[in-house]
């Protein structure tokens, strides 16, 4: 052909002007075909296949069925985390929880490894991931994992093939797990890709793709599943009160009716579908309608997996009680469900562990005063201190409404067309002093750092509209989901170390309380009677309590006089370690220094704060976290101070 004769026929691909675009359209469709994939015509997009490995995934779902039935079966749970903003705190507090005690064959800390070398630099690797948009993290758990002594040459098989389905090298570090039924092992992979750029993994590899990878290389390694794992497992199922594949297979057998009837073409299938049929209906979950047909709860999947969380939940509370050598019966062990807890719990924490590795969410079981062991979720690992096994706590469910504070702001701005500021509410109510006001900005700042839902104007002024109440309800609401419980320390000493302590202490408190906490006489409600008991014959040996009349009576400076004896004598030992004196600050004092630490009393947390040559110690703020080692200044109160960050009186207020 020569050049001239060259006819360009204009047109977008696949369009009828063009043959050789239909010719190109449908070669394209036959290869999405033959990968695996589906060729649709004018489709939604999903976006499910963009990112790398989606190709992978599509050809890894094309296989042989038959041979994917035999395969062994690997869990997989992933997450994509970002890391902006406070997300890399936690990510190196997450790494520091996967590798705390317990959690190897021998009971030791777990040990962080990579694809070259059993033990890996965790600070390093999330040093090099300062500056990463995201991360993911897996956790891969081998139906047989329990056959396995080692799983950290099956991770790093299974990490090499990632990077060849990927096509990129991966920065990844992993740390087994022993101490479940199910050995598993955490994968943490940087978001970068080895040009640096951000690692985007679609998201059909994410769900599927890399757990058929990893089934592929555990049946490599101990053989397909023979005809008699197979049914074993099946009649193991008949009975569990979780979510199973034969209930599975009966939701997808149910007819146009709703209804089901037991697969006959196989006699096994037949008696595992009536077992599994006749337990269903045992749980309330399943009932016959005659001819051999059977009507299935609408909520059956909901409810199978509720019950086996709760099942687990149970098996995690008892191994942890009997741990502690303590013994409950079943009616004493509670599983408190999110958001219907409405009764603060009073008690010792047996546990704390991790109810969802992978979301990091965590729970506490608490030994609870009305003598019951109660199993709670206390939310994100970030969003609760550390509470040590044996210290006495109080936990309380989150309120959602909104608050008085927030009712203010509301009333003050519909009287002032839908503006709030420090100077409104002073000209509005005269009677509030400034400090007071500033309360209700910070409360403003702190939504719409959440949520966006108020809006500051750059004078400082606050656009409050009038669905705000709605706006905070929601804010509140998402705090809960984070944050389901208020968690207060009310001593970080174990209850037989207070009897005898020179010091004011929880079980003192309690004494002098206008409402004590109701005790059960049973479990750790019946230790407390006792160690009361024992805490006022100390008290009475002590000259701060006499018996009067059959009963004991305390002085009204008790508190006062044991809590001034514990500061005297930290205070000592702190001055001969720092090499400074002491200083009392009295009500009204103002104080200015440098805030050098924190020191738990048991009668509570305090901080250290350095003046000049001197010291002194003034109850702490969970808001000073962040402010070790800066200058404050503040006026003592009755109970505490309000601070201000910075030597000047203009400086942004934390109380």
């Amino acid at each position: 052909m020569q050049d001239d004769e060259f006819r360009p026929r204009l047109g977008r691909i696949g369009s009828r002007g063009s043959k050789a675009g239909k010719r190109y359209a449908g070669q394209l469709r036959a290869a999405i075909n033959r990968a695996g994939g589906k060729a649709t015509r004018g489709g939604r997009f999903t976006g499910s296949r963009m990112g790398r490995g989606g190709a992978a995934a599509a050809v890894l779902r094309s296989r042989d069925r038959h041979a994917a039935f035999r395969q062994r079966r690997v869990v997989v749970k992933a997450r994509l985390v970002k890391l902006v903003g406070k997300g890399i705190d936690g990510a190196r507090a997450h790494l520091r929880y996967l590798q705390r005690d317990g959690v190897t064959r021998q009971g030791e800390p777990g040990e962080l490894y990579g694809a070259d070398s059993d033990r890996v630099d965790g600070k390093a690797f999330i040093d090099r991931a300062a500056g990463d948009r995201h991360q993911f993290r897996f956790i891969v758990a081998p139906e047989d994992g329990i056959e396995y002594s080692d799983l950290k040459r099956l991770t790093r098989r299974l990490m090499a093939q990632m990077q060849e389905d990927l096509g990129t090298r991966l920065d990844w570090v992993a740390v087994d797990h022993f101490n479940t039924g199910h050995p598993h092992t955490h994968i943490i992979v940087r978001g970068k890709d080895d040009r640096g750029e951000n690692l985007v993994i679609a998201r059909d590899y994410i769900s599927s793709g890399l757990r058929e990878r990893a089934a592929e290389l555990v049946s490599l390694d101990l053989g397909p599943r023979t005809d008699r794992e197979i049914e074993q497992r099946l009649r193991r199922e008949m009975e569990q009160e979780r979510l199973t594949s034969v209930d599975r297979q009966l939701l997808r057998m149910r007819d146009s009716e709703g209804l089901v009837a037991p697969d006959g073409r196989d006699a096994f299938r037949q008696t595992l579908h009536q077992g599994r049929l006749r337990k269903l209906e045992r749980m309330g979950l399943a009932a016959e309608v005659g001819s051999g047909r059977w009507r299935l709860d609408d909520e059956l999947e909901a409810t199978l997996r509720r019950l086996a969380e709760r099942g687990d939940v149970i098996k995690t509370m008892h191994r942890e009680l009997t741990s502690k050598g303590l013994a409950r019966s079943a009616a004493d062990v509670l599983v408190h469900d999110a958001g219907q807890n409405t009764e603060p719990v009073v008690g010792r924490v047996v546990a704390r562990g991790l109810a969802d590795e992978i979301n990091d969410r965590h729970y506490l079981i608490v030994d609870g005063i009305d003598g019951k062991s109660h199993y709670i979720d206390i939310g994100k690992g970030e969003a609760t201190e550390p509470m040590p096994d044996g210290c006495i706590v109080r936990v309380m469910p989150r309120n959602t409404e909104p608050r008085q504070i927030d009712r203010a702001i509301a009333d003050i701005a519909a009287a002032n067309g839908g503006h709030y500021n420090i100077d409104i509410h002073l000209r509005q109510d005269p009677s509030v002093t400034e400090r007071f006001a500033e309360t209700h900005v910070r409360r403003l700042e702190a939504i719409r750092r959440v949520t966006g839902g108020v809006e500051r104007q750059p004078d400082g002024t606050w656009i409050i509209g009038p669905d705000h109440l709605e706006r905070v309800a929601h804010y509140e609401g998402q705090r809960a989901r984070a944050e389901p419980v208020v968690l207060d320390k009310l001593s970080s000493m174990p209850l037989e170390k207070q009897v005898g302590f020179d010091g004011a202490t929880w079980l003192d408190r309690e004494l002098v309380s206008n409402e004590p906490a109701p005790l059960r006489d049973s479990g750790f409600g019946r230790e407390v009677r006792e160690a009361q008991t024992r805490r006022q014959q100390w008290l009475v040996a002590q000259g701060v309590a006499h018996e009067e009349q059959g009963r004991i009576v305390y002085r009204a400076d008790m508190i006062s006089i044991l809590r001034q004896r514990e500061l005297n004598r930290i205070a000592g030992q702190l001055s001969s370690e720092l090499g400074l004196s002491y200083f009392d600050v009295k009500p009204g004092d103002r104080l200015e220094g440098k805030m050098l630490r924190s020191v738990e009393l048991a009668s509570g947390k305090y901080a250290v704060i350095e003046k000049s040559r001197e010291f002194t110690l003034v109850p702490w703020r969970p808001v000073l976290d962040r402010h070790v080692g800066k200058e404050i200044s503040g006026i003592m109160g009755g109970e505490g101070i309000s601070w201000t960050i910075g030597r000047q009186r203009s400086g942004p207020s934390v109380s």
